[in-house]
């Protein structure tokens, strides 16, 4: 049964969703690096579609991330581990990408475009490394008893992301052309120092964790008769995986994972190309930075907040079902801008549409990988399954510049980003009870 609105609207006001909200902002910040700010660096330096959409590919790196995984989950750093064995993390991957972006924006990439790449790829990793222990974060924050703010805590972490991928992305993009892109790129390691605040200030979740792992491993112990550490190694690498399949079954827990890693394919494409896309149509950067930042910004807190009253009320499958059919509609608003220029009312029509694809579908996705990670090992196992989406959005997608150039029609493009959404929807629908059972109270 539906619950009511007033039930909705209360899962609301709870303090950690605002930690949520600026984890989520340290998590979406980077991709102003590696993403939106890159491509338009690289296109105001001349170099090829093709060479910017394969450079794009440093993201393939989230795609990776859980193999490094147990890591976060088991290991403690030295002096730092006294924030928490999340933020611990989280400050030590932020201090190595502030040093990494100040090499980044000493690079000229019209030189140097290796070194630069390479820069590029170890912001991405610190990133992918960050977002391990800012996803179990999130996750441990609430009991598994407390399904009904999974949707919330979705929603605030998305929030979050789109606030640290927006707003400072604007700020990018509408000084680019008076400071050039290098002093962009130092301004932006400010931002980077204001998170390593923000990771000061918001508190550990408590969580029974540890205890969890000891038992697994004591369990391991007795039964496979192994030594201390080979029972760490164990837990720490096989177990979150083992698990996972044990809890859903292999059949479905495969379903599961491909769905995962078909859902946001024809997004990704389309998003590689996006900014790529604007300043071909005509659009300046001032006008990028102000349309698919600043308004853009808006369209997704509003969608995202209604997204995730919606799936609080009415459940994920819905939302994700809603979400996949609005991606393939907006992505065919994107062939329909090709065909018309660059009229500002078509451009901010298509953004509202593709804004509300993504809130949507993005609070149910991450509501519904939320609720059926582990919370013994919540890092490893929400890594294993958010990369299987990184690697369908960043690995297949970096070919996308050359499948521009290859159909020499943008709109055509677009049309084959939408036919990508099908194979997922068909998916989704044959898990339509197992997401029933997984997120409902």
């Amino acid at each position: 049964m539906p619950k009511s609105w007033i039930t909705t609207f209360h899962t609301y006001r709870d303090i950690r969703l605002l930690w949520i909200f600026l984890m989520g902002f340290a998590s979406g910040f980077p991709w102003v690096l590696i993403a939106s700010g890159l491509s338009g660096w690289l296109k105001d330096e001349g170099v090829s579609r093709g060479e910017i959409g394969l450079l794009g590919s440093v993201t393939a790196v989230y795609a990776l991330n859980f193999l490094w995984a147990p890591i976060i989950d088991r290991v403690h750093l030295p002096i730092l581990h006294r924030l928490g064995q999340r933020r611990s993390w989280i400050l030590l991957m932020q201090i190595l990408m502030l040093g990494c972006l100040f090499a980044l924006s000493q690079t000229n990439p019209a030189q140097h475009l290796f070194l630069f790449g390479l820069w590029a790829l170890l912001i991405a990793a610190c990133s992918a490394t960050q977002d391990i222990a800012v996803d179990a974060f999130r996750i441990d924050q609430f009991s598994p008893e407390e399904n009904d703010k999974t949707p919330p805590a979705a929603a605030m972490s998305v929030i979050g992301w789109w606030t640290g991928y927006s707003w400072p992305g604007y700020l990018a993009f509408s000084t680019a052309d008076q400071i050039g892109w290098n002093q962009v790129y130092v301004l932006m390691m400010a931002v980077v120092v204001a998170l390593m605040l923000a990771t000061l200030l918001v508190r550990e979740p408590r969580t029974n964790r540890e205890s969890l792992q000891a038992a697994a491993q004591q369990n391991a112990e007795q039964n496979l008769h192994l030594s201390k550490m080979g029972s760490w190694l164990a837990v720490t690498v096989i177990e979150p995986f083992a698990e996972f399949f044990r809890r859903n079954g292999v059949k479905v827990a495969l379903t599961l994972m491909l769905f995962i890693f078909c859902f946001k394919i024809g997004e990704a494409f389309l998003g590689r190309m996006s900014i790529v896309f604007y300043r071909e149509l005509g659009f300046s950067n001032e006008q990028v930075g102000q349309y698919t930042k600043i308004f853009g910004w808006f369209l997704t807190v509003l969608f995202t907040l209604i997204g995730s009253a919606f799936n609080t009320r009415f459940g994920v499958f819905k939302g994700l079902m809603i979400g996949g059919i609005a991606m393939a509609g907006s992505n065919l608003m994107f062939a329909l801008m090709a065909q018309s220029g660059p009229v500002e009312w078509l451009l901010l029509l298509t953004l509202l549409v593709d804004n509300f694809t993504a809130a949507f579908s993005s609070v149910a996705l991450v509501a519904f990988i939320s609720a059926i990670t582990g919370r013994a090992f919540s890092a490893t196992q929400y890594a294993l399954l958010a990369s299987l989406g990184n690697l369908g959005r960043s690995s297949m997608s970096g070919a996308s510049g050359y499948l521009v150039d290859w159909l020499d029609s943008w709109s055509l493009f677009f049309i084959i980003t939408t036919v990508m959404v099908i194979p997922s929807l068909v998916l989704l629908w044959s898990l339509r009870n197992k997401i029933a059972d997984v997120t409902d109270d």
